[in-house]
């Protein structure tokens, strides 16, 4: 008979500050994680990432804002259930206890994003856990009206923000992430417009720009998008010299390889620097991470795994991956922006950041996976890529008056230079990348 060994301690060793509840305290949330009702889990709005114990039975859930990892170590006493949001945290935490001959990066495992993780306290052999999902949503719930489709998107951004601002408080100076690409550009808006319409001064909001020097593509563009909007005023650029494109750093602080995740991270974190270089004491930074997930808004020709019919097949796709259940998966990473949201939150986090991506809350996913995506588009990507820019800029035209200036699609990596990404900054050898992650490691 197989003896199971109840495990002896549970480790968290995660940052409470660090979550961004909406609607409810935090002992409300842990109480909905403890009760094991997924439908209880999907009430809790906002960026998350809770543990809850009852005697041998451990829940876990997360929101894609917030990472959450596990790793099981084996004492004589009985097993060790150690909780973080990082790696390099869990690989601390071992070798002050003399237990890091134990580790490796992939014995770590992340809760994957909506999802009510369960697993029950018994090691030797570690259990494998349960997964439910607790956030559904319904596919194809709108018409094809687009005028309707960016009204409900755009007004479930706007009430992602004024629930946030309602928290944030009046005197914190407020930071948006901004290349006037749609994204960035509408939360910009949106954000303005709810600081004037609640009597607050919108002078405490500032749009910071990348840029190498004074060249790159972004900067061009975000100028031309406050000077439509007449938002001249709040635009602060970051220029960088291209050393400051720190990839080793960067695998570092984000503790994956995946070269377009590595890249954008790169030039997030150069961008984090440059600003917390002149405001030693600003926290709260915004940005438009989830938007291209949210409205399927990538080149999908870039990508020999993906077909259009698998990209508005499969429900959050880009959100999600393959799902937990999907050979794809990765126990250590998670999958899709599940995975790659790190690249926004670890470098806003290392340096002393409390980031919010409006975007990727389930509020507002659950609004654009009710397009009718399919219909819209009869499979045709030319379709599917102009949409984006259709349905945003209506819905912000409709919630704050103001016509969205929408440019071509260009990933952040790429608008910091002027004209093509520079070969010698981001390689594109996928090896490079995994080189670095292993040297880090050992």
């Amino acid at each position: 008979m197989m003896h199971h060994a109840p495990i002896e301690r549970l480790v968290d060793l995660l940052d409470p500050a660090a979550d961004i509840l909406l609607n409810m305290t935090r002992d409300e949330a842990l109480a909905r994680v403890g009760s094991g009702d997924p439908v209880q889990v999907r009430g809790i709005d906002g960026h998350f990432a809770l543990v809850h114990r009852d005697g041998k039975q451990i829940r876990m859930a997360r929101s894609l804002g917030r990472p959450l990892r596990y790793f099981i170590a084996k004492k004589a006493a009985g097993p060790v259930l150690v909780v973080a949001d990082r790696i390099d945290a869990i690989h601390s935490w071992l070798e002050a206890e003399g237990l890091v001959d134990q580790f490796h990066p992939s014995y770590t495992r992340m809760v994957p994003a909506h999802h009510l993780m369960e697993l029950s306290l018994v090691g030797c052999p570690d259990p494998n856990p349960l997964c439910r999902r607790f956030f559904t949503p319904e596919r194809n719930r709108w018409g094809t009206d687009l005028d309707e489709i960016g009204r409900r998107y755009i007004e479930a951004l706007r009430d992602a923000l004024a629930s946030w601002l309602d928290r944030v408080g009046q005197s914190e100076p407020l930071g948006v992430l901004f290349s006037g690409g749609i994204d960035s550009g509408s939360v910009l808006l949106v954000l303005h417009q709810l600081l004037i319409t609640r009597g607050e001064t919108p002078q405490r909001l500032k749009a910071f720009t990348l840029s190498l020097a004074d060249r790159g593509s972004d900067l061009e563009q975000a100028r031309e998008f406050l000077a439509r909007t007449g938002l001249q005023y709040l635009h602060e650029s970051v220029e960088i010299a291209p050393a400051e494109i720190d990839l080793e750093a960067t695998i570092r602080t984000i503790e994956d390889y995946k070269p377009l995740d590595v890249q954008a991270a790169a030039a997030g974190l150069a961008l984090c620097r440059g600003i917390r270089r002149r405001y030693p004491d600003w926290t709260w930074l915004v940005d438009g991470d989830g938007g291209d997930e949210n409205l399927k808004s990538y080149p999908i020709e870039d990508d020999p795994e993906l077909t259009i019919r698998s990209v508005l097949n499969n429900p959050l796709l880009y959100h999600e991956g393959w799902g937990v259940e999907a050979i794809k998966h990765s126990l250590t990473y998670s999958g899709g922006q599940s995975r790659g949201h790190v690249r926004s939150y670890a470098p806003a986090a290392t340096l002393g950041f409390r980031g919010y991506s409006p975007y990727a809350l389930p509020n507002v996913i659950e609004v654009a996976e009710g397009i009718p995506f399919i219909e819209l588009t009869d499979w045709d990507h030319g379709r599917l890529y102009a949409l984006k820019g259709e349905i945003v800029a209506r819905g912000v035209r409709q919630v704050t008056g103001i016509e969205l200036p929408v440019f071509p699609k260009r990933r952040f990596q790429a608008g910091i230079c002027a004209g093509p990404t520079d070969r010698h900054l981001f390689p594109t050898d996928p090896q490079h990348y995994r080189r670095i992650h292993q040297k880090i490691w050992g």
